[in-house]
């Protein structure tokens, strides 16, 4: 039950997502602090108007956001949508559904979806790895061969994919996926660092990979993030 989790008085913080392209609220990456005022059933809770300095901070109805829950002994995240306000017992509140599964949390871990895409992936070339070294300005060499494999989860931080193909830790990897972005198909290209390989115990040949973004720009990767909330929300929704 929600309440073995979350109780009252509990400090919220909520940070700013984008919906349809836009940011929501006062600013980009805005972080809004905030308490549990009650909790109303399973997916609903009463959480008070954030504040800044003396300053009511008006969060818009229908507006949703990466929440984290400070429990008694664990943080805990999931995303939200805001679906009422009002004034109670003198109280400024705000009334949020659960857009997502709640889940443990960790200071500088992103979320890790779990999904099933096709990848095709190489090791980088050695002109290629000499400019990424040397911090210059790189492209990838295009039409070279790629190994077919599939992404079993992603994040705005990293993914994990399985091969037939076995990738050094250590080495950096070219990546290329799909995704669903406002409706469209949208091709990625990132270059990525194995930070763990091993073959799987009950599939001979099949290697399990973990791998990091590699200097990945910031705008990449708040697509990828945004797909990913999007994609928790319909999940959400499917129940």
């Amino acid at each position: 039950m929600l309440s073995n989790f979350i109780t009252r008085f509990n400090k919220i913080e909520l940070h700013n997502v984008e919906k349809d392209g836009e940011k929501q609220g006062d600013e980009k990456g805005k972080t809004y602090i905030s308490s549990v005022y009650d909790v109303l059933s399973e997916d609903t809770l009463e959480i008070t108007m954030p504040m800044e300095k003396t300053k009511l901070i008006l969060l818009p109805v229908d507006s949703e956001y990466d929440i984290v829950f400070y429990g008694k002994d664990s943080l805990y995240q999931c995303f939200a949508r805001i679906i009422d306000r009002y004034k109670s017992d003198n109280v400024y509140l705000l009334v949020v559904e659960l857009t997502s599964n709640l889940r443990k949390f960790q200071r500088r871990e992103y979320y890790r979806f779990s999904c099933a895409l096709e990848m095709y992936s190489r090791n980088l070339e050695e002109t290629e790895l000499q400019t990424i070294e040397q911090k210059m300005p790189y492209s990838l060499t295009p039409g070279l061969p790629l190994k077919q494999s599939v992404i079993v989860d992603i994040s705005g931080g990293g993914l994990r994919f399985l091969s037939s193909q076995y990738y050094e830790p250590g080495s950096l990897l070219y990546c290329s996926y799909h995704l669903f972005k406002g409706g469209d198909r949208k091709k990625y290209e990132v270059v990525g660092k194995v930070l763990s390989a091993k073959e799987l115990e009950n599939r001979s040949g099949v290697y399990e990979h973990r791998v990091q973004y590699y200097d990945m720009d910031t705008e990449t990767r708040e697509e990828i993030i945004r797909y990913i909330f999007e994609e928790e929300r319909k999940s959400r929704k499917k129940g």
